[in-house]
């Protein structure tokens, strides 16, 4: 049976708000922020005025965080972030009223303010450690492998125009590499990623897709679309390099570990192509910068299903990886945790999750597939 905390600004909710709590929804993202809404009951208080709407708790910017566990497995952090929106719905004597309130991960404090600022002498993954200091936010050290090259006064210097996090995330699509907060086991500790999946882990569960004795899923959707590049020209002019040719770049693959035996272009069979032109120093950057569309049109697998922390005796987390067995040669093996949106009342905990992959495992014997 899964159980759950809320945390309000590091103390726990009392009793009475866990008997007014209908449904809490969490969705976590490896590439967009993570948010939260926590459905109340509404009922008149004994001064007449409605519960929980003016609770100091559920305030604008009030720090709120969850911490879910499954079967006494370690507790996990499955949101950590802000209160920052209420929906109040009434009815004819209070009776079926409900309070929403909506929150967002660390990332918005990031967003508070739009800025324009230079940044020179610095590599991406140092921008990205200087602004998360600035938030008492933890670097993964994962964040300076894959970095760019130095951004120097005598080329390119980096222009910052619009808030930390959107400043930090477009970097990030450049790099090929993910940017996102999130809280581990203990509100409040937060990391901050720039980096690109780490994919050769061991898988942290097994999903059986088909099981009659002991299912761990309901069901299981997959997909693939190979109409998506699978190869890049990059031409550039350097801004210090007369040559009428400039630099190029065609790099061989994306630079991530695949999750099968069979890439895009193998599973495909033809090559779609696509040019870049992007403003580089050097061609080592060009390469960078290539590579990374690539890694983004490389996820052409996706798997979507929905399970329960009790059928699963676990709890699912976004950036992990999961295996899929029971699915086939084609979609059977080691996947990324792309999304996972948890429902959880005071009986259940459902999560819908969205795998991806960038590999599908080897032809079948029976066919060419």
């Amino acid at each position: 049976m899964s159980t759950y905390e809320l945390i309000f600004d590091g103390t726990a909710a009392d009793a009475a708000l866990y008997d007014s709590v209908s449904l809490i929804e969490v969705e976590e993202n490896i590439d967009m922020p993570s948010a939260m809404q926590l459905t109340t009951s509404v009922n008149r208080s004994d001064r007449g005025d409605l519960t929980l709407v003016g609770d100091a708790r559920l305030q604008p910017f009030t720090n709120v965080a969850l911490v879910v566990s499954a079967d006494g497995e370690t507790s996990q952090c499955v949101f950590d972030g802000y209160v920052l929106s209420h929906k109040l719905h009434l009815e004819a004597g209070v009776t079926s009223s409900t309070l929403q309130v909506w929150s967002q991960d660390a990332t918005w404090m990031m967003n508070l303010e739009e800025k324009v600022k230079e940044w020179a002498d610095v590599t991406d993954a140092d921008v990205a450690a200087s602004i998360f200091a600035d938030y008492g936010i933890t670097p993964s050290g994962d964040n300076r492998a894959d970095n760019s090259p130095s951004h120097t006064e005598d080329k390119h210097t980096l222009m910052q125009r619009g808030s930390d996090i959107q400043f930090l995330r477009m970097l990030a699509r450049r790099n090929g590499k993910l940017c996102r907060v999130a809280c581990d086991d203990k509100p409040g500790l937060r990391t901050g990623f720039f980096a690109k999946p780490a994919l050769g882990s061991a898988p942290e569960l097994t999903i059986v897709a088909i099981d009659l004795d002991a299912p761990t899923v309901a069901s299981l959707d997959f997909e693939w679309d190979v109409t998506r590049p699978s190869s890049v020209q990059a031409r550039q002019a350097l801004f210090d390099d007369a040559a009428e040719d400039g630099v190029s770049a065609e790099p061989d693959d994306s630079g991530l570990t695949p999750l099968a035996e069979r890439g895009l272009a193998d599973f495909a069979g033809k090559t779609m192509s696509v040019l870049l032109t992007a403003p580089v120093d050097d061609a080592g950057e060009l390469a960078h910068r290539a590579t990374s569309v690539l890694r983004e049109a490389g996820w052409f697998v996706r798997c979507e299903g929905e399970t329960d922390a009790d059928r699963l005796k676990a709890i699912l987390r976004a950036g992990s990886i999961v295996a899929i067995a029971a699915a086939g040669t084609l979609n059977s093996g080691n996947y990324l945790v792309w999304s996972v949106r948890h429902s959880i009342t005071a009986d259940s905990h459902r999560m819908k999750f969205v795998l991806v992959r960038n590999a599908v495992g080897p032809a079948s014997m029976g066919g060419a597939s």
